[in-house]
C-alpha cells in the first residue's frame, strides 16, 4: 500500500478548504479593482478579501459550509480503489475532527448528522483509469447555497424575460443567463458557471460540475464554445446584480461549457453554479508511496499575493452601532442600505431550528433578539466551544417559517444572506423588525466578531443545525429589508430582470 496516501489526502482536504486557488484569487482581485470601494458591493468585496487572507493565514475554512467533498481520482492500471476510498474517508473524518470541514453528512430519512462527514454517498468518488504511472486526485468543495442554485433546462422552452429558447447555442446562452439571473445573491455572487449542453439528465449535471475543474483563465478548445463563454461573461456582468446581489459591476467570474451527444428527443442544458468561495485543488502522487509530487492549480513555491492590500475593510463612520436586545424604535429607524454593527447576544437558527419553533416553545427568550441564519464550524476546546468559521447561510429556505417566528417570538433582526420573500417582508413591517444581509462565505471574518460561545441548545440536531448562543462585538451587516416594507433584493431582481430582457436577441 501507499504509506503516505492518507497524509497526502488530509493535506489536500485542508488546503482545499482553507486556500483559494490563484486563478480564483486573481478573479476576485479584478472584481475588487472594478468596484468603487464606497459602494455596497465594494464594501462586501473588502470583507471577502480580508476573509480570504484570514483563512489562508490560520488554515481555517474559507466558508463555514465546506460542502459535499467531490473527488475525481485518476489511477494507473492495477490500483486498489477500495483501499484508496477507505483512506480518503478516513482523511475526511480527520479533517472534520480538526475543524477543517463542517460535519455536513445528514441522513435523508432521519435527519441525523453523522458528525464525521461519512455516510451513504458521502463523500463522492469518481475513479478513472489513465495511462500515467502516477495517481491524480482533484477535490471540489461546493457548498449548499450555490448547489441549490444549480439549474437544468429542457429545450425548447419559454424563459422569463428572455422568451423562447430553441435547440441551438442561442438557446443555450439564454438558459445560462437565466440561471445567473435567478441565482441573484443567494449563490454568493460573484459566481462561476459550469455548464453541459446535451447528455442525459443525470450525466448532464455531472459534466457541468466537471467544468468547474477548469481554470478561470483557460480558453475552450472548441471555438464556438469559447465564443459563447466570452459572450456570456460580458452579458452576465451587464445585469448589475453584483457582489451578494447588492448591485455592482461583477456578477460572474467564470463561465465554462462543454457539449455531449444527446438523444434526438432530448436537449438538456445543465448548469452548475459555483460561489466566489471556489474551492478546488488537485495533487499528483507518487504511485509507490502516495507522496505529493506536484500540486495542481497552486504553486507552493510562489507566495500568495495578499488580497487585503487592495481590499482592506475600512469603516466609513456612517455605521449604526446597535446592542441586543433591540428595541422597536431603534429597528424602525433603520433603512435599506444602512450598515449595522451589532453587539451583544445573538442566536443561530437555520432549517431544523425554524421547523422546531413551529411546534415548540423556544429554548431561549428571543424577544428583541437577533437570529442568525448560520451553520458554523465549531470545535470543543476543553470545556468550551470555539467557532472556527461562522458565515451566513442562504435565508430563503426559511421563508415558510420566518414570518411566524418573528410574530410569535419577538425577533427584531434576522441575519443571513440572499434576502427573503414577501411573507417575511410583511412581518418585518408589521412587527418592527429588519433583515440584515451578512457577507456570504466570509466565515473567518465573522468568526472573529464572536467573542465567546455562551451555550448551545438543540444540540441533538448536530453542529450546523443547533442553536448556538453567541456573544458578538461589532458584527457588520447591511440592511437589505427594512421595517418600512423596502427590499433591496426585490429592487435588484426587478432591475436585473429589465437588463436581462435587454439581452434578448
Amino acid at each position: 500500500m501507499l504509506p503516505e496516501f492518507f497524509s497526502s489526502m488530509l493535506e489536500l482536504i485542508v488546503r482545499t478548504s482553507t486556500e483559494l486557488p490563484p486563478d480564483v484569487r486573481a478573479a476576485m482581485k479584478a472584481a475588487t479593482d472594478l468596484e468603487p470601494p464606497d459602494t455596497r458591493s465594494g464594501q462586501a468585496l473588502s470583507i471577502i478579501g480580508v476573509n480570504i487572507d484570514q483563512a489562508a493565514g490560520v488554515e481555517g475554512p474559507i466558508c463555514q459550509d465546506t460542502g459535499m467533498p467531490f473527488f475525481e481520482i485518476h489511477l494507473p492500471r492495477g490500483s486498489d480503489q477500495l483501499w484508496m476510498a477507505d483512506e480518503i474517508r478516513r482523511a475526511v473524518a480527520e479533517a472534520t475532527r480538526l475543524g477543517k470541514l463542517r460535519p455536513n453528512s445528514v441522513d435523508s430519512i432521519t435527519g441525523k448528522n453523522s458528525g464525521d462527514n461519512l455516510g451513504p454517498g458521502t463523500p463522492i468518488f469518481h475513479f478513472h483509469q489513465w495511462a500515467r504511472e502516477e495517481v491524480g486526485v482533484k477535490l471540489l468543495l461546493k457548498g449548499g447555497g450555490c448547489e441549490n442554485c444549480n439549474a437544468q433546462y429542457s429545450l425548447p422552452m419559454d424563459l422569463p424575460h428572455l422568451g423562447r429558447a430553441d435547440r441551438n447555442l442561442e438557446g443555450v446562452r439564454k438558459c445560462i443567463l437565466h440561471a445567473v439571473w435567478a441565482a441573484q445573491g443567494q449563490g454568493c455572487s460573484p459566481g462561476a458557471i459550469g455548464a453541459c449542453v446535451g447528455s442525459d439528465r443525470a450525466q448532464g449535471y455531472l459534466y457541468a460540475k466537471g467544468q468547474l475543474f477548469r481554470t478561470l483563465d483557460d480558453v475552450n478548445p472548441e471555438p464556438a464554445l469559447a465564443e459563447l463563454e466570452a459572450d456570456i461573461m460580458g452579458a452576465a456582468n451587464r445585469l448589475g446584480i453584483g457582489t451578494m446581489g447588492f448591485r455592482g459591476r461583477t456578477t460572474l467570474i467564470g463561465c465554462k461549457i462543454t457539449a455531449m451527444n444527446r438523444l434526438p428527443a432530448s436537449f438538456f442544458v445543465s448548469v452548475a453554479y459555483e460561489c466566489w468561495a471556489f474551492r478546488r485543488l488537485g495533487v499528483i502522487l507518487d504511485a509507490a508511496t502516495g507522496r505529493i509530487v506536484e500540486w495542481q492549480y497552486r504553486d507552493p513555491s510562489s507566495p500568495l499575493i495578499p488580497m487585503a492590500d487592495q481590499a482592506g475593510y475600512r469603516r466609513t463612520g456612517r455605521e449604526v452601532s446597535l446592542t441586543t436586545p433591540l428595541t422597536e424604535d431603534a429597528v424602525r429607524a433603520l433603512k435599506v442600505g444602512d450598515i449595522v454593527l451589532l453587539s451583544g447576544r445573538m442566536f443561530t437558527g437555520r432549517d431544523a431550528v425554524h421547523a422546531y419553533l413551529m411546534k415548540h416553545d423556544s429554548p431561549v427568550d428571543l424577544n428583541g433578539s437577533a437570529l442568525y441564519h448560520c451553520g458554523p464550524v465549531a470545535v470543543k476546546d476543553g470545556d468550551r466551544w470555539v467557532m472556527k468559521a461562522a458565515g451566513p447561510t442562504t435565508s430563503i429556505r426559511e421563508e415558510p417559517y420566518e414570518a411566524d417566528v418573528i410574530r410569535n417570538f419577538g425577533v427584531r433582526a434576522v441575519i443571513g444572506k440572499g434576502g427573503m420573500g414577501a411573507r417575511t417582508l410583511e412581518a418585518l413591517k408589521e412587527r418592527g423588525a429588519v433583515y440584515l444581509n451578512a457577507i456570504g462565505g466570509a466565515a473567518q471574518f465573522y468568526a472573529r466578531c464572536i467573542e465567546r460561545v455562551d451555550d448551545v441548545s438543540l444540540f441533538h440536531f448536530g453542529v450546523p443545525e443547533a442553536m448556538w448562543h453567541l456573544q458578538v462585538r461589532d458584527f457588520p451587516a447591511i440592511v437589505t429589508m427594512d421595517a418600512k416594507g423596502n427590499s433591496l433584493h426585490k429592487d435588484v431582481e426587478a432591475e436585473s430582470a429589465r437588463e436581462l430582457a435587454a439581452l434578448r436577441r
